[in-house]
Parts: structure tokens; sequence; C-alpha cells
């Protein structure tokens, strides 16, 4: 009897264990994340549509929207989706496709979302190929088991996020998401084989045509090509300060006037029209001149604890399948924030990289949150022992 009562005991903490460490994260991020979006643009909210919290009440609608489909994708077994990866890598297809149509919205010179019907709330299919993406070669690299390591079945692996990053990239001209996207398979089948080699090679493949391209555009500067001259302003900002450059510039002076502990919450400089997307894709370097190089430390911080939570999460995993989904969870939000941060400080070329959790985005929030529910599905299933 007594040992029945242990198993009872151990069984009833089992099940209600939560995650705090991750909890906290999560809801610091989505939380901060709002304050800041408030902050960056409520001066360009109330400036065009005469309400300051224009942008905060569509995040909050799209946060509150996101935390009830994790809750509710957590409570679901998560071996419950894979029956939907092929469905859904066909649906994220037709959704890419249905820009082009008169279903299709252009902002800011880009023709990337779709009309949903609902105020203020429309569809990015990148979106929700990042997610389709995770689920699909999750289910395939299950499916295929040793044969992964054979060309063979790594280049078939590598078939279908090929074609969502062309697709990506031609139909919508986001080349960011599309390369998010195939970071996202790369890492997936990298953690999936044993054999390192052919991804040494094609790192070095990469980072050598990188180096290429760098080189070509600094010593023979071409003209015409919109992303060659991204490159060019990338090496020198102050070579375009009016026009290419401008954005880059503003950002750095954003991140050099904040210092160490910053001008104070709600008191940037940079926000009042000099920087475009401040509440989207430049957030962080609004973070950078409100609340310093401290506030961005504990923002990556967060990021880190976040992230740690889901690798212990991957590595505790019931099986393969919930491994890799968290895997391909991880990969998402770590690229893009890496990529976002790196834009910012003129790390990389500027490219259109929103910041995971924090910048404006209803599509991109709800999403993320999605894939968060499946990590704490697959949470629920870890047998945690006292």
């Amino acid at each position: 009897m007594a040992t029945e009562s242990v198993v009872e005991r151990t069984k009833e903490n089992i099940q209600h264990h939560t995650d705090v460490s991750l909890w906290f994260a999560l809801l610091f991020l989505l939380g901060f994340g709002m304050v800041m979006i408030y902050s960056a643009s409520s001066y360009t909210a109330f400036a065009e549509h005469s309400d300051q919290m224009y942008y905060l009440k569509r995040q909050a609608i799209a946060v509150g929207l996101g935390l009830i489909a994790m809750l509710v994708v957590s409570r679901i077994p998560y071996h419950f989706w894979e029956r939907f990866a092929l469905l859904g890598l066909m649906l994220s297809t037709i959704l890419i496709l249905l820009v082009k149509t008169s279903l299709g919205v252009e902002s800011h010179g880009a023709r990337r979302w779709l009309k949903t019907g609902i105020p203020g709330f429309n569809l990015q299919p990148a979106e929700v190929a990042k997610v389709a993406i995770i689920l699909f070669l999750s289910v395939m690299i299950c499916k295929m088991g040793a044969s992964i390591v054979k060309f063979k079945g790594f280049m078939l692996m590598m078939i279908p996020p090929a074609i969502l990053f062309l697709l990506i990239w031609k139909v919508t001209d986001n080349l960011s998401s599309a390369l998010i996207v195939m970071a996202i398979a790369v890492i997936l089948v990298f953690v999936a084989s044993p054999d390192y080699k052919k991804f040494v090679l094609l790192a070095l493949l990469a980072i050598a045509g990188a180096v290429a391209i760098v080189l070509i555009v600094k010593y023979t500067n071409p003209q015409g090509s919109f992303r060659l001259s991204r490159i060019r302003v990338w090496l020198d900002p102050e070579s375009d300060p009016d026009d290419k450059g401008f954005q880059t510039l503003q950002a750095l002076y954003a991140i050099g006037s904040g210092g160490v502990w910053g001008k104070g919450l709600g008191q940037s400089m940079q926000k009042l029209s000099f920087l475009p997307e401040s509440q989207n894709d430049m957030i962080f370097s609004i973070i950078c001149e409100e609340l310093g190089v401290f506030g961005a430390a504990a923002i990556m911080l967060m990021f880190v604890v976040l992230i740690w939570r889901m690798m212990i999460i991957a590595n505790n995993a019931p099986d393969l399948f919930g491994g890799l989904l968290v895997t391909g969870v991880i990969a998402h939000i770590a690229v893009q924030a890496v990529l976002n941060i790196a834009v910012v400080t003129n790390t990389i070329p500027n490219t259109g990289i929103s910041l995971p959790f924090i910048s404006y985005g209803g599509s991109s929030v709800i999403f993320l949150l999605v894939e968060m529910g499946w990590v704490m599905s697959v949470a629920r299933g870890i047998e945690y022992r006292n």
C-alpha cells in the first residue's frame, strides 16, 4: 500500500509539473514586447491613426489569440499533428501562391500578406510555412530513419524546404523568411543525422560564396541589383545616408546614444519618425536607446533562458518525433532572434526580420505561440522524477 501511495504521488507531481523558467521567459518576452511596441509606436500611431495605442491594441489581440491557441495545442497530444504534416505543407504552398491573387495585400512596397476578413489583421503565409516545415520534416525524418544518412535520402529531405524557399523568395519577395525556412530545415536534418561531413562541406561552401559576393561588391561596385546594393550599403552605410543606408544609420545612432543604462523608457528620439519600422524590425535599436546595454542584455538573457529550457525538453522528449518538433521551434526562434539583432547592429546586411515575441506583427506572434504549444505538449509527456 505504501508503494502504491508513493507511485500515486509521483504521478500527481508529473501531471502538475510546470516549467516555471520556460513560462517566465515566454511571458516576460511577450509583456516586454507589448511595452516596447507602445513606446516605439505611440508617436507614429498618433500621427498616422490619431490613436497612440493603435499598434498596441492590435498586438494585444494577437497575443491573446496566440496564448489561447498555445494552451489548446499544449493540451493536445503532439502525435495528433503527425497526420497533418503533408496537408500543412500543401496549405502553406497554396497560401504563398494566393499572395499573387486579389487576396494579396501590399504594404511598404511588398506583397506578402493575405486578407483574412478580420479588420486590422492580415495573414503572412511565410509564417505558416515556418510552422509547416517544422512539422513536415519532423515526421519525415522519423519515417525515413537511417536512410537520411545516404545522399539520396538527404536530398529527398531538402527538396520540400527548397521549394518553399524559392516560393517565399520569388512569389512574396521575402528572402529573409525564405532563409529562415531553409535554416530550420538544415538544423533539423543536421540534428537527426550522425554524419556531419556533408554539413561541414555545405557550411564551407556557403561561407566561401558569401565572402566572394562581399568581395565582388566591395571591389567592383556593381549597379542595378537591389540586394547587392544592400551589401554595398552594409559595408559603408554612409555611402548612401539618405536612401538605402538611412535606416541602418538611424538604428546605429539609436544604439550609440543609449549608452549603458539608456535614456529611459519612452525617451527615444529616433522613434519620432527618424527610424522607419521602429516598432517592427528595428525595435531592438529602440530597446538599446531607451534601456541601454543593460536592457538589451536582459532581453538576450531571456532568449537564452527560453532556448535553454526548450533544449532540456528536446533532450528528454519521450520519442524522436517530440525531440525534433521542439528542436525545430528552437531553430526558428534562435535563428530569427540572432538575425534580427545582427541586422539592427549592422553585423549582416539589412533585411526585414522581426524579433520573436517582441516586434509588432500578428501573424508572427500567433504562430510562434502555436509552436510553443507544441513544446509544452512534448513537455507534458516527459516523466519528471523527484
